[in-house]
């Protein structure tokens, strides 16, 4: 099998869909299976390994830190005619995946794509609900043809098909429980690191945009009776847009700490007592996995990929969205119960433990066979026909 990834986000960029697709060509390399992946340059292009393609890119006006390709489709065509690909897997629908889409057409070769992010959501937050119309118009044009269309979660296969996608197939996401591990708490050296003297320390891991919902979470701290917030603070881990007008108005009992990778992220998990996601518009919900692997106990709101992480009472629970009396509540109610949080942290990560990425990816590896077989088939039974 040789495949041909296009996308629009790749490490070093930190987001789910970059760090996913990382771990799929690592995954690929250990099997032994040929592949090249196009994407937006982001950093020298002496960083990128033998199998990545980085092509011109100009910053994104809505996500100054992403890329958008400004590809050379004859560049991009000369490759793949030396590569000779069995199948195309275009991850985004923007510049980068529709080279991939057009040559696939004119090839007529089998080709998938997969929905990383609800962009309808997000339209809604950046002032652009008109369009949500034309922009489901454009995707489903844009996966019409794939022989799959592959989605994280449940509810957002569930929410495709409303739309009239086809030919829909489960495609979840795995975690490194080595990487994320209660083993690397070091609870006082955070708390001394970031100034911390209460006794309970709230997280918040992802980007520092509209869309994640996090003025929620800083109104819901501002709720809190004096008793309990003098009780308790929260690490806010990330980059992003809001980042300066958030820190601007946070209580005191917030640290923003920036965006943090690797070991030190590894360990800011493990050392915090409780994780605690507002966002509604998650496809998945990376980072609530890497909270449950790391053994905490996760506040989540209750839509989108996230709910089909926790299990309300079990690995946490649940608020309801974009409110942030809900979320209070519930953050009065777990900060008044460490052995409850201490069950919950601990199922959490006993239901990590069985979301390895060996196993997605090799199922993802028997979709795009199965995927390649039928294309054969059906081509074959063309010529006999004919």
């Amino acid at each position: 099998m040789r495949l041909a990834l296009f996308t629009d986000t790749f490490l070093p960029q930190t987001n789910g869909v970059a760090r996913t697709l990382g771990q799929l060509t690592g995954h690929l390399n250990r099997r032994g299976i040929e592949h090249l992946l196009f994407t937006p340059k982001s950093a020298p292009e002496d960083s990128y390994p033998d199998p990545v393609r980085p092509v011109a890119s100009i910053p994104f006006f809505l996500y100054p830190e992403c890329r958008l390709a400004l590809p050379s489709m004859s560049s991009i065509q000369s490759q793949l005619n030396a590569f000779q690909p069995d199948l195309l897997h275009m991850s985004t629908p923007f510049n980068i995946g529709l080279c991939g889409l057009r040559y696939a057409h004119r090839q007529g070769l089998p080709h998938v794509a997969s929905y990383h992010t609800h962009f309808d959501r997000y339209l809604e937050y950046y002032r652009m609900r008109r369009i949500v119309p034309l922009y489901w118009r454009y995707m489903k044009w844009f996966h019409r043809s794939c022989g799959a269309t592959f989605a994280p979660s449940r509810e957002t296969a569930e929410i495709l098909r409303e739309q009239g996608f086809e030919r829909l197939r489960l495609w979840s996401r795995g975690i490194d429980c080595r990487q994320y591990s209660p083993d690397k708490r070091q609870a006082a050296g955070v708390k001394e690191r970031y100034g911390i003297a209460v006794p309970l320390v709230l997280l918040y891991v992802g980007r520092i945009a509209p869309e994640k919902d996090i003025a929620t979470l800083l109104h819901a701290l501002q709720l809190l009776p004096e008793s309990v917030a003098a009780g308790v603070h929260l690490l806010v881990v990330g980059d992003g847009p809001l980042l300066p007008e958030l820190r601007a108005r946070a209580p005191r009992n917030v640290t923003f700490t920036g965006a943090k990778h690797g070991e030190e992220l590894a360990e800011l998990y493990a050392s915090a007592d409780l994780f605690v996601f507002p966002s509604s518009t998650e496809t998945f919900g990376n980072v609530v996995l890497e909270a449950m692997a790391s053994g905490l106990p996760v506040v989540a709101a209750g839509a989108g990929g996230s709910k089909e992480l926790v299990m309300p009472g079990v690995t946490g629970v649940l608020f309801q969205p974009h409110d942030p009396g809900s979320l209070a509540e519930e953050l009065c109610r777990m900060s008044s119960d460490s052995m409850l949080r201490t069950a919950m942290g601990s199922e959490g990560r006993r239901q990590a433990l069985g979301r390895s990425w060996e196993q997605i990816f090799d199922g993802l590896i028997r979709d795009y066979e199965e995927i390649i077989d039928g294309r054969r088939i059906k081509a074959s039974a063309q010529i006999f026909t004919a």
